[in-house]
């Protein structure tokens, strides 16, 4: 089996420069997202990127690439504290990895972070990575629906990423068979939290093009207004072992010069083709960030989040009963006004005063009879006995009964 990919990023309608990096290659195929508030979260994808960049090489089996990536990755992590040590400005940088490795009909794959890995296959899209999130915990534990995670005010709080936070990150990583007809997508949370499933799938299932079908993605984040830089890439697996590979490709950060070097990107100089990105001037400050994964941050959070579920509940409340009294209020002073109103008209056969108007609300009359007098209706001139049978319009209580006399006059 051979691939067919492509990668773009872009930096969205917002943000100042693009922090995330991409990379696909003969083997290896990889996206990450980089934070650092102030300055760094280019500089750590990049960083991360030309760190497992040397495993893009065929693999004997999927244990050892799986060793080899997850092992990656921690040098990555390594490296980026390092980076830290030697320009403390960069202090609090850090970046999500969603990478994998294909050998033979196997994905194997890295993960760690938010960035996602999607498989497409037959028109179903599967979300094969899971985010390393604090709304995605409370969704694991059936406190919150995954509709109300992507709205959530803490959705962009992550508990795992790559930096200078945790010596020894917990990487995922899992082994998935492929099959000839596959398009695997991965991506920055800038498609997934802005583009649904939906018509992400639509888009695979619709465009055949890689580089297309990259674009076209992109092109949906930014129509949902790109609050954040987006990177896209898709690996599509053939059967035809005739076909030509697809180039290389390194996007977004990584593929810059670059403003910082550690003294491991040094002496790693047989990738020079793996620069880094020029910081031309501080970041802003990022909605995304990280907090360590700890069972007091994981309670303090959960107890925010009750909390805020108890103010939003309580709010609601009020607001229904609130609204439900005026409701009410309006109901009321409108049957009150109703009362005060006279017409003349028939019952039982016979002209009568009626209290309230003629109308009603659905089944419910609002109106009753007053005074029912002795002049069937019958006995009226047809003129008379027609207005009554209508019904006429009284000023008040004393106009309508002088309304009766004089029916009373005309009556035979």
């Amino acid at each position: 089996m051979t691939t067919r990919t492509a990668a773009a990023s872009h930096v969205g309608k917002i943000r100042a420069n693009n922090q995330d990096s991409g990379y696909v290659g003969d083997h290896l195929f990889v996206v990450a997202d980089g934070m650092g508030g102030h300055a760094g979260g280019d500089v750590a994808s990049a960083l991360a990127i030309q760190a497992i960049a040397h495993t893009d090489h065929a693999f004997d089996s999927v244990e050892a690439a799986e060793s080899e990536l997850a092992q990656a990755l921690l040098e990555a992590n390594q490296e980026l504290a390092e980076a830290v040590y030697e320009h403390p400005e960069l202090t609090g940088m850090g970046t999500t990895v969603s990478g994998m490795v294909r050998v033979g009909d196997r994905m194997v794959i890295a993960h760690i972070g938010d960035s996602r890995i999607y498989r497409w296959r037959a028109g179903s899209l599967e979300q094969i990575t899971k985010d390393h999130t604090f709304v995605q915990r409370l969704v694991d534990s059936g406190r919150i629906t995954p509709e109300e995670a992507a709205v959530h005010p803490r959705r962009s709080v992550l508990m795992r990423v790559l930096g200078d936070v945790d010596i020894t990150p917990e990487i995922d990583t899992m082994i998935v068979e492929t099959q000839p007809g596959d398009r695997w997508l991965l991506c920055s949370d800038g498609l997934s939290g802005y583009v649904t499933e939906e018509k992400i799938a639509e888009v695979l299932e619709r465009v055949p093009s890689a580089e297309e079908a990259v674009q076209a993605l992109i092109d949906d984040s930014l129509d949902h207004g790109a609050p954040d830089n987006v990177t896209v890439a898709i690996v599509g697996v053939d059967d035809d072992a005739s076909s030509a590979a697809s180039r290389p490709v390194m996007v977004g950060s990584a593929s810059k010069p670059p403003a910082y070097e550690t003294s491991a990107a040094v002496r790693r100089r047989s990738l020079p083709d793996l620069l880094l990105h020029p910081l031309k001037s501080a970041s802003p400050a990022e909605n995304e960030h990280f907090e360590p994964e700890s069972e007091e941050f994981l309670r303090e959070l959960i107890a925010e989040d009750r909390r805020r579920r108890i103010r939003r509940r309580v709010t609601w409340s009020v607001g229904i009963t609130l609204i439900v009294a005026l409701i009410v209020g309006a109901l009321v002073a409108g049957y009150q006004w109703t009362q005060t109103r006279y017409f003349v008209g028939v019952s039982e056969g016979n002209v009568a005063v009626f209290r309230g108007v003629q109308q009603g609300i659905g089944p419910i009359p609002l109106s009753s009879v007053e005074f029912e007098s002795d002049i069937p209706v019958e006995s009226l001139p047809p003129f008379s006995r027609q207005s009554v049978e209508s019904t006429i319009n009284a000023d008040d209580r004393a106009d309508a009964f002088s309304i009766v006399e004089r029916l009373q006059g005309v009556a035979d």
